[in-house]
């Protein structure tokens, strides 16, 4: 074996360890509880109650009145306030290959910039789309470490933006260099995306904001403050709002594009990215189909459980994700007016996918399987299915009603089986629009 291929698959076997068990860098200064005989009791908000405890019965008053209350206790206690103020996008396609793929694809690079200054803040889309005919329906999800570690092609832009420093990957200086070509590629299965007739369009999500200490010093962030404002609002937006609001971004984008069928654009994340973008498909209304892929804490599974990663845990390592009111809640889940199933209820009646692996305990795949469960009074009230279990089903099992969830065999990743599984529910609902 010669010494590149090496030291490639060095760099995927480390990096599928860091995805793959996030508990062993993070939990280590945390007693981890995962006994489910040590949950504390805790009682969940009802999604159909309203703050004043009036119980609601109609459309009328899940969209007019209980989904905006529940929608603002996120943004006070959760994940921050997006700002409304629009931005001056603008869109440059950079490059264009119809021949991807072996001539099965069509690449697209295009760069959305942020604002009038071409020099300011900006993100590179990276799509591809399979060759044909009529628009295509699309897979929106950022990436974790550039576009250019989705695959080995040499034509793809390495990031300009700021990425953690790796020994393997000779990277001291924050910056990408040509090494980390396709480390991701395992995550992103092109071939059998296209050929199922799905596009991708993915970005960098450090683009948007770096995932360090500097998240909220970062330019994006700064374009929605005044210069005299110092110190972060209780309730102002951290990382993982930014991120999906560059989710809703490359929606903007998406719209203008005649390739890609904007009714049939499916938001998926993983991990961290997951949490980002089940938030951005409970607040942007344009995605037809939202994916959490190992969302775990923040993302789908319910907080109150406090099992595997806790609040505390979470806004300990990651201050700069959430709001600083989360931090009221650290050793305190019990004491929020809102918990995560309620996000997924804030999706309805659009389809979701909620997806568990088996050896992801820190994600708490129960807590995110019971998120659909909890969540499904709210589609069954908008004349859709919900999930149609109330108990785990067994793994490798998939269950697929407008709520879908299911338990794989493995650890904290997105792998093939995953996917092949989100484009047999698009496929499912895709079928039903016709």
């Amino acid at each position: 074996m010669k010494k590149p291929y090496i030291k490639r698959w060095l760099c995927s076997v480390l990096l599928l360890t860091f995805i793959a068990y996030p508990f062993n860098l993070y939990s280590q200064n945390f007693k981890v509880n995962y006994d489910e005989n040590k949950i504390a009791p805790y009682i969940l908000p009802d999604p159909l109650k309203m703050e004043n405890g009036k119980v609601v019965k109609t459309d009328y008053a899940w969209w007019k009145q209980r989904r905006p209350e529940i929608l603002s206790l996120f943004e006070k206690n959760v994940y921050g306030k997006t700002p409304s103020k629009k931005l001056p996008l603008s869109f440059k396609v950079l490059s264009v290959d119809q021949k991807a793929l072996n001539g099965k694809a069509t690449k697209k690079e295009v760069l959305v910039y942020f604002t009038a200054n071409k020099k300011g803040p900006s993100m590179t889309l990276l799509i591809y789309l399979p060759n044909r005919s009529k628009p295509s329906p699309v897979f929106l999800s950022m990436n974790f470490n550039g576009n250019h570690t989705i695959t080995s092609d040499n034509s793809i832009s390495i990031t300009q933006s700021w990425v953690p420093n790796n020994k393997v990957n000779n990277i001291t200086d924050n910056k990408a260099n040509p090494g980390t070509r396709g480390i991701d590629s395992a995550s992103w299965p092109l071939k059998q995306i296209i050929e199922r007739g799905y596009g991708i369009v993915t970005f960098y999500y450090g683009d948007i904001a770096p995932d360090n200490k500097e998240c909220l010093q970062n330019q994006i962030f700064s374009l929605f403050r005044t210069s005299s404002e110092v110190n972060r609002k209780p309730d102002e937006w951290g990382g993982l709002g930014i991120w999906a609001w560059g989710l809703s971004r490359a929606m903007d984008y998406i719209c203008t594009d005649r390739q890609i069928d904007p009714k049939k654009v499916i938001v998926l994340g993983h991990s961290r990215l997951g949490k980002a973008a089940v938030w951005a498909g409970a607040q942007d209304r344009r995605f037809a189909i939202v994916v959490s892929n190992n969302s775990g804490c923040g993302g789908a599974a319910l907080s109150m459980r406090a099992i595997g990663e806790t609040v505390k845990i979470i806004n300990t390592n990651f201050p700069y994700w959430f709001c600083e009111n989360f931090r009221k809640y650290n050793d305190n889940e019990a004491a929020l007016p809102v918990d995560q199933h309620e996000l997924i209820a804030l999706i309805a009646p659009r389809p979701v996918y909620i997806a568990s692996a088996e050896d992801d305990k820190w994600s708490d795949p129960k807590g995110e399987f019971l998120s659909g469960v909890y969540a499904s009074p709210v589609y069954k009230l908008l004349h859709t299915s919900g999930l149609s279990i109330a108990a785990m089903p067994p793994v490798n099992q998939p269950v697929m009603n407008t709520i879908a969830y299911h338990i794989r065999t493995g650890g904290h990743a997105i792998t093939l089986y995953d996917w092949e599984r989100y484009m047999d529910f698009a496929d499912m609902n895709f079928k039903k629009q016709k």
